[in-house]
């Protein structure tokens, strides 16, 4: 692969802007959960739901190949005055083997590394600021 900007797809050639990420495991199973927010999907916003080919998952692509992931939950959340006002998209994952985290992680730093992002531990006021 090249080393081109790393992008995360729905649909073919439509990259979407992350908005946010946050990770979780949980005590219990052990099982990780990864929770993207997106502000907007360009695919909703141009309809391009029906004009372009789906994969029918969730597309990481970076330097390093492709990641595809069935998402354990998808929520479009609508407000506004009207209650038809896009206010997020959050597509969450459950990561259960140890070699497919790895990899996540691995996207997830080169995407945020290309993207001016930072990583911060919940409640420990270290990290990055917006």
């Amino acid at each position: 692969m090249s080393s081109s900007n790393p992008s995360i797809e729905f649909f073919v050639g439509l990259s979407e802007e992350l908005e946010n990420v946050s990770l979780r495991q949980n005590k219990d199973t052990g099982v990780r959960s990864v929770l993207m927010t997106f502000k907007t999907l360009k695919a909703l916003e141009k309809f391009q739901s029906f004009t372009q080919k789906t994969y029918g998952d969730l597309r990481l692509i970076d330097s390093e190949g492709e990641i595809s992931i069935e998402p354990a939950s998808l929520k479009i959340i609508y407000g506004g005055d009207d209650g038809d006002d896009l206010i997020r998209v959050e597509c969450k994952l459950e990561i259960y083997r140890e070699d497919h985290w790895e990899r996540l992680m691995r996207f997830l730093h080169r995407y945020a590394e290309a993207n001016g992002m930072g990583y911060q531990e919940k409640g420990t006021g270290q990290g990055t600021e917006d």
